[in-house]
């Protein structure tokens, strides 16, 4: 079952009630609640999503980076007290064990770190995460400017006239955020980087 998100509930909640007061079509309500919030929705949920990922990964990735080095320090010590014995048959058992637990720590979490850091390359989380924030960001400015009858809605006098103009807006928005996702986010980086250079 789905985690409930208590703020993705309020938007639907107060935009649900901010609908039925403005005097509009029924088409046209049908629009704010099937386009322009639906994908205020989505795209928050998403956003939301993408964010939580990607900090988990670029926070593993930099703890990570950080322990390594730590422990493979205290494995080069604890291997350098160990050979300051007489011989090697000072060595006990669990020094050994302590030594090639450290050692094995370093190595698995060398490899937690590397996996983190790929699998964020690849799905691209940050710009996943940034894209759809701005794109949600930018479809809510429109609606409040809309509901306002403010920026580019100021010379409408009612919300019906000024509707095709917003409902233009709000396509031109996720055409965008359409053509961003797919020619530069689902892109891999090094392909984004050679096009970038030509």
């Amino acid at each position: 079952m789905a985690k409930k998100d208590p703020y993705r509930e309020f938007l639907e909640k107060d935009f649900g009630e901010l609908f039925q007061n403005l005097e509009l079509k029924d088409r046209q309500k049908h629009y704010l609640r099937s386009r322009w919030l639906d994908q205020i929705l989505w795209m928050e949920g998403r956003a939301g999503r993408a964010r939580d990922l990607y900090y988990r990964l670029r926070l593993t990735t930099i703890v990570g980076g950080v322990i390594i080095p730590a422990l493979i320090s205290l494995s080069s010590v604890s291997a350098g007290i160990l050979n300051l014995g007489n011989s090697e048959a000072n060595e006990t058992n669990s020094a050994i064990y302590i030594r090639d637990a450290i050692s094995w720590s370093a190595f698995v979490l060398s490899q937690v770190v590397a996996i983190s850091a790929a699998t964020e390359q690849f799905f691209n989380y940050g710009d996943r995460w940034r894209n759809y924030r701005r794109s949600v960001e930018s479809l809510k400015t429109q609606g409040w400017q809309f509901f306002e009858l403010s920026g580019p809605y100021l010379p409408y006098k009612t919300h019906e006239e000024a509707f095709n103009i917003f409902a233009s807006q709000v396509e031109q928005i996720i055409q965008q955020d359409v053509e961003i996702y797919a020619t530069q986010i689902t892109q891999p980086k090094g392909l984004k980087d050679e096009e970038e250079a030509s």
